[in-house]
């Protein structure tokens, strides 16, 4: 394994002049099929240990939630054609002469995710579930019937992480987490899930797009529609007046246009856009750390779904923003970290072929000491990697949110 630990010159993305940020919230497309497809392996992981007591080979990060058709009008709508959540890639059918009901376990899940987090649908009358999962190649099942003290990498694949959440990160997620939060919905019942915030801060100053339907049963006219988006708004604008912004401008449903009635307004009928107008699809939502931060480094792993034992996809995505969170708490004079990890298939998942870490220091009036950041950043990273057994059994357990 080769450790590097750099020392960067570059401004911590606070300080650049423009940063770009978006959260997808809990009723996006993408965030349900993240979500959803995660659930369903947290509940396999668990039937796995219960009757084989290991966790088996599956990956159900590929998933599509097909837009269906509604109706819909100031204070009345109705499902056309429902929405359509298929469901697939690899899991395992059996153990031994064990059966597993994959099938069975995918559909339940299903329909416990929607009644826990979207309570205007019906996962019975307004979503059709097509499960297609197969049996995995044999190679790959292999590695799971390895002994050893850890399994092997099942993946070559790259993944990283960075902390801390910059103010405009933490305003764009926060902004979205309180919308969907049970007092504001207790407030402003009208507010639908499918929330989605893009912010830009430029200098000191943050810009916020705020999408968020409101829902029609709920809504009897255009002035009504109006007068609560108003006062959504304003109360928007209060919690972000708590951000350490010289200044906030919040857009909140942009596309509206008054005197349009049902055409120039943000309606929904069951909160979520997948009703009728776009579809979602595993992987095109936020970073497991909850944002998609275009100014910071990102990777291209789906890590929803992914098995937690040997798919590196997931357990490195998590654990490089654990590990530079740890890193940056623990070493002196550190104002941003960002850790990067490499996987070789085949390799022990706590032997990465690369782990490479770049700080950006705040001390004023010396030279950092490079040789003490490097053996203190080594050994947070060896102390995660040591530790890497338990917290497979906690992504087995989904203690660690991947959306």
């Amino acid at each position: 394994m080769e450790k590097t630990v750099a020392i960067s010159s570059a401004l911590p993305v606070s300080r650049q002049p423009v940063e770009i940020v978006e959260r997808k919230g809990l009723g996006h497309p993408d965030y349900i099929c993240d979500a959803v497809m995660d659930r369903i392996s947290v509940a396999l992981s668990r039937e796995y240990a219960k009757r084989a007591g290991v966790v088996l080979h599956h990956n159900i990060d590929k998933g599509l939630l097909v837009a269906g058709q509604v109706e819909k009008s100031f204070g009345k709508g109705r499902v056309i054609r429902p929405m359509e959540l298929i469901i697939g890639d690899r899991a395992a059918f059996s153990f031994g002469k064990t059966k597993v009901p994959v099938v069975d376990i995918a559909r339940q899940t299903v329909k416990a995710w929607f009644a826990e987090n979207l309570p205007h649908v019906d996962a019975e009358k307004h979503l059709k579930t097509r499960v297609v999962l197969q049996p995995g190649s044999v190679e790959l099942a292999d590695i799971f019937d390895r002994s050893g003290r850890l399994k092997g990498a099942n993946d070559t694949s790259a993944a990283c992480g960075y902390a801390p959440f910059t103010p405009a990160e933490d305003a764009v997620f926060s902004t979205e987490r309180l919308i969907n939060s049970p007092a504001f919905k207790l407030r402003f019942p009208e507010t639908g899930e499918d929330v989605k915030v893009m912010g830009v801060r430029r200098g000191s100053e943050l810009d916020l797009t705020v999408a968020c339907p409101l829902m029609a049963g709920l809504i009897g006219s255009e002035a009504a529609y109006f007068r609560r988006k108003k006062e959504v708004k304003e109360a928007l604008e209060k919690f972000l007046s708590g951000f350490p912004f010289s200044k906030v401008t919040l857009n909140f449903n942009s596309l509206d246009a008054k005197g349009r009635g049902v055409k120039g307004v943000y309606l929904s009928l069951l909160g979520t856009s997948a009703e009728d107008a776009d579809s979602g699809q595993v992987g095109r939502g936020n970073r497991v750390n909850g944002v998609i931060s275009l100014m910071r480094p990102m990777g291209t792993e789906a890590a929803a779904g992914k098995n937690p034992v040997t798919h590196v996809g997931k357990i490195y995505s998590v654990l490089a923003h654990r590990m530079a969170g740890e890193v940056y708490q623990r070493v002196e004079g550190l104002k941003e970290v960002s850790v990067w990890l490499v996987s070789e298939i085949g390799r022990p998942i706590d032997e990465p072929k690369q782990v490479y870490a770049e700080v950006v220091t705040g001390a004023r009036g010396r030279k950092p000491d490079k040789a003490d950041i490097e053996r203190n950043v080594s050994a947070v990273v060896e102390e995660f990697l040591s530790g890497i057994g338990p917290f497979t059994e906690e992504l087995a357990r989904g203690e660690h949110p991947v959306c």
